[in-house]
């Protein structure tokens, strides 16, 4: 096997501002110029998506930088072709670096005759030649197993611990960590604990898929400051009901943190609209101009973790270690101050 002189990092078309960020940082970090692999990946007039690699990869330690976000079909055919086109061209090894894994929710099956799609795309990226996976804040941790390789998920909860105690310092004694279904009970669980606050829940009842009958309050946020934790914001129906049910009970503000800011359809408008004081995403998912201009939205870097996860794989350190604040305050250059 081709000695591996250093980590190369090559990006689709999904979000390009995270794979320039995540190479700054590794410029940075290793004090030297790191750039993405100059490479065209289009589409032909009928839609074919076309990949050319334009540097040599023989032997390299290749990273490829593509969530699967809307449009979830082109970006997952996207990383496909791409790790095919690597893959012949000789590429020592080759990591998928999906922020945001498209396809999650389809995880297990609900009802009779319905797919796991999310294993189905597990099966396509080890075929396609994917020996490593790097990913944030799956929706299922299960997923993992879904995959015969290595998959590290990073988890944004310790990112969202660091902003969460310099933003609202002053208000820490009166936190309440609220996970939005019980579902999420571990990763609102997870956050309190980092936070030290107690932990509440709402127990929300469905009709049918996209809409809530009903939202019942699990614990008392009588003059609390609402912490809403979850992994994805689509539509941000069930969120904004969530923060209008908890005002109703007594709570004096609330605030949401959430790893993927999907924001499909009228998602914008209602968080706008809606009773929460802030919504904090991360830019896994490239956040559109509607998303950036509105006044209650705010983006957490993601670029930080990813680089450090990206060079502990390269040079085959913990990946976990990232996952405490002491290691993620300096890698955030000062702008969260750890304890």
């Amino acid at each position: 096997m081709p000695n591996i002189q250093e980590p190369k990092l090559i990006s689709g078309n999904a979000n390009l501002p995270l794979a320039n960020a995540i190479a700054r940082r590794m410029s940075l970090h290793r004090g030297v110029n790191v750039g993405l692999v100059e490479a065209r990946v289009e589409r032909f007039n009928d839609g074919e998506i076309f990949v050319e690699v334009f540097e040599n990869v023989r032997g390299e330690d290749m990273f490829i930088i593509q969530p699967t976000s809307n449009p979830a079909n082109d970006n997952l055919m996207e990383l496909l072709i791409m790790c095919d086109a690597l893959r012949r061209s000789s590429a020592a090894r080759i990591t998928a670096v999906i922020p945001y894994f498209g396809y999650a929710r389809q995880d297990r099956r609900t009802k009779a005759r319905t797919p796991i799609s999310s294993k189905l795309v597990a099966n396509m990226l080890v075929g396609a030649g994917i020996e490593r996976v790097l990913t944030m804040d799956l929706h299922a941790a299960q997923i993992q197993g879904f995959f015969d390789i290595p998959v590290d998920n990073l988890y944004a909860s310790p990112i969202f611990a660091l902003d969460i105690k310099t933003e609202l310092a002053g208000q820490m004694e009166d936190l309440m960590v609220v996970s939005p279904d019980v579902g999420g009970v571990a990763r609102a669980r997870d956050l309190a604990k980092r936070l030290g606050a107690p932990l509440s829940i709402v127990d929300k009842r469905r009709e049918k898929a996209g809409e809530v009958a009903e939202m019942t309050v699990i614990g008392d946020v009588t003059d609390k400051t609402c912490i809403i934790v979850d992994d994805m914001c689509d539509t941000a129906g069930t969120l904004c009901k969530a923060a209008e049910v908890l005002i109703e009970n007594g709570a004096k503000e609330v605030h949401a943190y959430i790893s993927h800011g999907v924001m499909s359809g009228p998602a914008v408008e209602r968080v706008i609209k809606s009773v929460m004081k802030s919504l904090v995403i991360t830019d896994s998912i490239q956040p559109t101009e509607a998303v950036k201009a509105a006044p209650n939205i705010r983006i957490v870097p993601t670029a930080p973790v990813f680089a450090q996860a990206i060079l502990n794989i390269w040079h085959g350190t913990s990946v976990s270690s990232l996952f405490e604040a002491e290691t993620l305050s300096p890698i955030y250059d000062g702008m969260y101050a750890a304890e």
